[in-house]
């Protein structure tokens, strides 16, 4: 790779991996039913807003799932593999095999968020707990839906929580398990 590849595929990463993480936010605060009036929501709703309302048009919503913002997200992965590709001067692999890395970049990437949005919720429970900042109650709000199945099944440990334990846990199975195995070519897959 030559250095224009280089600086191509670092612009591709970074610029994308940001418009993706945008992307899946509002995906993932749909889902979570954050608070939409929150300051951080309203930007992220704005920044990816005319890419959402393109496939809006013809793929709907559903039960609170934003189908249209998942599809998305989808076609915006494909793009950026397409583009690490053109950077690294290799042939294209089959549709298939790009639109595989991409669901699995997405899964990880998802994964990756509630990793690092547990951690700093955990952080924050400590140094701030009855914080109002609107990114930390975002961040509550987004992991909220998460940790709640395991709230209801540990039992109660007096002003300890134990769930994001199990939690953590369990985002290391399923990348264990789901990711993996897939894993076979990370280089072009912004998430991985």
């Amino acid at each position: 790779m030559n250095s224009l590849g280089s600086i191509g595929s670092l612009l591709v990463t970074t610029l994308g991996s940001l418009y993706l993480l945008a992307i899946l936010l509002r995906f993932l605060l749909q889902l979570s039913r954050a608070d939409f009036y929150n300051p951080i929501t309203q930007m992220i709703v704005r920044a990816t807003d005319p890419g959402v309302q393109i496939f809006r048009k013809f793929i709907p919503g559903f039960r609170g799932i934003d189908f249209s913002s998942l599809v998305f997200a989808i076609l915006v992965q494909c793009l950026l593999i397409t583009a690490l590709i053109f950077f690294a001067g290799i042939a294209l692999p089959d549709p298939g095999l790009i639109l595989t890395w991409a669901l699995v970049g997405l899964l990880s990437f998802v994964l990756n968020i509630y990793f690092w949005g547990l951690l700093i919720s955990i952080v924050s429970s400590f140094i701030a707990p009855y914080s109002a900042h609107p990114a930390l109650v975002l961040v509550r709000q987004l992991v909220e839906p998460v940790m709640a199945p395991f709230r209801r099944l540990l039992p109660s440990m007096g002003g300890l929580d134990l769930s994001p334990i199990f939690v953590f846990l369990s985002l290391q199975i399923i990348r264990i398990v789901l990711i993996a195995p897939v894993n076979a070519n990370p280089v072009f897959v912004p998430g991985l």
